[in-house]
Parts: C-alpha cells; sequence; structure tokens
C-alpha cells in the first residue's frame, strides 16, 4: 500500500495493471485482483486522474464548471477546495485542504479518519472567519462537497460554485499539485504513526509551506507574501467566532 501510494501520487493516470507492474518492479508478488482491492481500501481509483473520496450522490446537485479559460488574477478570486488519502504507520487518514488559486496559500485544513461532509465544514467555516469570502469556490463532485450544508453555506454568501466535470483531476490543478508537494516533502518522509502524530507535522509543515517555502511560479515569493501583499509574512487574522458552530461566525472580505 504505501508502495502504490506512492506510484499514485507520481502517476494517478495509471490502470490497474500498470500498478501491478509497478508492484513488481518493486519486488511484490500480486496480482490484478488484489492490487484493486488495495486501491478501493486506500480510497483511489487507479483507472483515471480522480480519487475514490470524490463519489458523488445521486440525490446532490452538482454544478456546472467555471473555470475553463479563466485567467486567476486576483487573490480570493478562486478558491479550491479537495480531499486525500494519507497513509499512517497504524493506519490511514483523509487530509482536506482549502487553497487559493493565485497564491497557493493554503487557507485551512483538517486531518480525520473519515470521510463526512463535517470536516470538510470545519475547514470552510475557518477559511471564511479568517479570509472572507472568495468569487468563486471549486471543488469536485464528491457527496462532501454537494451536500445541502457545504454548498449552502456557499450560496448564503453568494460564493458562486463551481465542480470540475467527472474524471477530469487537472480541473482543480493547483490542489492536486499541492497533493504531491505535501506528499513528496513530508508525509513520505516522517512516516507518521498515528492521526495525533500526523497533524503535529502537518502543521509544522503547512506554516513552513505557506510563509517559508518558496515558489517559482509565485517569482519566488511565498504563498503568505502574494496572498497578503508584503514582503514579510506577519501572523494569520484571528478567527472571528467559534469553529464549533457555523453560525456564530462573523464574516468579511479579506
Amino acid at each position: 500500500m504505501a508502495v502504490l501510494d506512492k506510484q499514485y501520487t507520481a502517476t494517478p493516470f495509471y490502470g490497474v495493471l500498470k500498478m501491478v507492474k509497478a508492484l513488481t518492479d518493486a519486488g511484490f508478488k500480486v496480482g490484478k485482483d488484489h492490487t484493486r482491492t488495495l486501491l478501493r481500501s486506500m480510497g483511489l481509483v487507479a483507472v483515471y486522474p480522480r480519487k475514490n473520496t470524490s463519489k458523488p450522490h445521486p440525490d446532490h446537485k452538482i454544478y456546472p464548471y467555471l473555470l475553463r479559460g479563466v485567467e486567476i488574477l486576483r487573490t480570493n478570486q478562486v478558491w479550491s477546495a479537495d480531499i486525500t488519502y494519507v497513509r499512517l504507520i497504524g493506519g490511514f487518514a483523509y487530509l482536506t485542504a482549502i487553497i487559493d488559486w493565485r497564491t497557493r496559500f493554503v487557507l485551512s485544513w483538517r486531518l480525520s479518519n473519515t470521510l463526512d461532509s463535517g470536516t470538510c465544514m470545519e475547514a470552510l467555516a475557518e477559511a471564511l472567519a479568517r479570509y472572507g469570502n472568495p468569487e468563486i469556490f471549486n471543488t469536485d463532485q464528491g457527496s462532501q462537497f454537494t451536500s445541502d450544508k457545504f454548498t449552502g453555506m456557499l450560496a448564503a454568501r453568494g460564493i458562486l460554485i463551481s465542480m470540475d466535470g467527472r474524471g477530469r483531476a487537472h480541473d482543480n490543478i493547483f490542489v492536486e499539485r499541492l497533493w504531491r508537494t505535501v506528499k513528496y516533502e513530508d508525509i513520505f518522509l516522517k512516516g507518521y504513526g498515528s492521526i495525533p502524530e500526523a497533524r503535529e507535522g502537518l502543521e509544522a509543515y503547512f506554516e513552513f509551506y505557506n510563509n517559508r517555502r518558496y515558489h517559482q511560479s509565485l517569482d519566488y515569493r511565498t504563498p503568505a507574501q502574494e496572498y497578503f501583499g508584503t514582503e514579510i509574512c506577519g501572523r494569520l487574522p484571528p478567527v472571528a467566532g467559534r469553529l464549533e458552530g457555523f453560525d456564530n461566525f462573523t464574516l468579511g472580505r479579506a
């Protein structure tokens, strides 16, 4: 499973047969049926560049993709959210993050052992409370993001809702790149043993990512420097309200 996780992160377009070949080259004797079972248990679909964390709900409304051909020019013009699988020595977890497209700034994140929509709601509530409203919010068609509560929180604030086409991982390319970076620079290197250990390590990594990791695409500035428009990054603005109660937030545009 560790080999599959690394291979999927490097080549999410590999089908089951290519995954079997990768395992064989790594010294494992395994067939396609068992490989497929392992991928499913990890929440990964290897046939398409799309994760099994993104299963749509048949009763939820699907919104159109609004970003094809759109030039991203402004901070808070487009935010995206996604979920990825995180392997641990003692099991697994799911990592949710919300990112600003133009600056690559990670606005909020959550680590959980479940795929329930509550985790996504908490991440969204924190991002809105800290940074105000984006113009457009983009996700895949996963049931966590198409739920009435999640889309309702966006619609109530006048935020346009955009959703990727099914099987089109590159519609949400900036979050996909974030996952690759986080896994190769932190998760794969650290080999976290538990969710509390991973949460502590990821908190340190995202602080580094936002405030001290230079991006070539940002002309070697950090995401925080780009997001806040400063040369030296300060502390994050305080959260207004309580994270436990979404209705008690005082929200404003950043």
